[in-house]
């Protein structure tokens, strides 16, 4: 038996990018909910440290999604687990967001900030090493691999150009790539080539990482070409093989770039009126906490005027 439930704003994603939009609708006294498949804090919840974030010159990602959940929850916050399965605009401009057990949740705004998921690797060790070693972003991990030899897997212009911005740091860095030849832009791989810190390997596939109480210590690589294994002592790895935002859930079409980001204006809102996005499944420079929570705030604030707009009559 499904229960319908009705607000004024309902928020999908419970990272740092939900967790401030609730905060800020609570503060704003808007009846909101915030649906969250699982424990709040999205990507915070499988990075081990953060340096990043103003405030705090080191944080350990869980201990930074709990002070973030408390302070919405310290503002009202309704937090609320539900696998939301889409969200469909009515006829009458409002929506209804859905979810697994048949859970219809009813609002005229909806802020999506769901994220996105970084391609895996799926081997055996990219689980188990994680924030030990393996790492999906390059600007939140890369200061920790100071004067040590790195890997990042992959061949187009994320993997090119974090490899690149990764030797500040490293010592040395190697590029794998399962082919012979880069997907990454021309004016990114001259770059590549022309930095003495950066070796290409060249038809390897990473077969499973390895490691032990201190975390990541080598590859073991299989050559694509001639099925040969071989190893790599490395004490990080850096995986950018792609990322899928999670831009799916919405049941219409909404303007995005090729690789699915959502576009919004300078409110945060799409090509869909009342459907705001804010964090990494929107377009933008760079993907990051504070990134996340400055387009929370703006989408929060901006939903408030767009709710204050609906209830006054034209020409009023």
């Amino acid at each position: 038996m499904s229960n319908h439930s009705e607000f004024d704003l309902i928020i999908v994603g419970g990272g740092p990018a939900g967790l401030c939009a609730a905060m800020y609708a609570g503060r704003g006294m808007i009846r909101s909910v915030l649906l969250e498949r699982g424990v709040t804090g999205g990507e915070l919840l499988n990075t081990e440290k953060i340096e990043d974030y103003p405030g705090f010159e080191s944080i350990l990602g869980r201990d930074l999604a709990k002070l973030m959940t408390d302070h919405a929850l310290k503002f009202g916050a309704d937090i609320r687990q539900a696998n939301v399965e889409g969200v469909t605009r009515r006829e009458d401009g409002t929506f209804e967001v859905t979810a697994t057990g048949g859970d219809v949740y009813r609002a005229p705004a909806v802020i999506l900030t769901a994220g996105g998921t970084p391609t895996k690797l799926g081997v055996p060790g990219e689980q188990e090493y994680a924030g030990r070693g393996v790492s999906y972003c390059a600007v939140c991990d890369g200061a920790f691999f100071k004067q040590e030899t790195i890997a990042v897997i992959g061949g187009g212009d994320a993997a090119v150009e974090e490899a690149d911005y990764l030797t500040r740091y490293a010592s040395k860095v190697y590029l794998i790539h399962r082919r012979e030849e880069l997907r990454a832009s021309k004016i990114l791989q001259q770059r590549l080539f022309a930095n003495p810190k950066i070796e290409v390997i060249w038809n390897k596939r990473v077969e499973e990482l390895i490691g032990g109480p201190t975390g990541l210590k080598e590859l073991a690589l299989v050559d694509t070409v001639t099925g040969q294994r071989s190893r790599l002592a490395v004490t990080g790895c850096f995986i950018f093989i792609g990322f899928q935002p999670n831009s799916g859930l919405v049941k219409e079409h909404v303007a995005h770039d090729a690789s699915g980001y959502l576009i919004t204006d300078d409110r945060m809102m799409t090509s869909v009126p009342g459907l705001f996005a804010a964090g990494d499944l929107r377009v933008q420079v760079t993907r990051q906490i504070t990134t996340a929570v400055g387009d929370a705030t703006t989408a929060a604030i901006a939903v408030e005027k767009y709710l204050a707009e609906r209830r006054t009559p034209a020409g009023v």
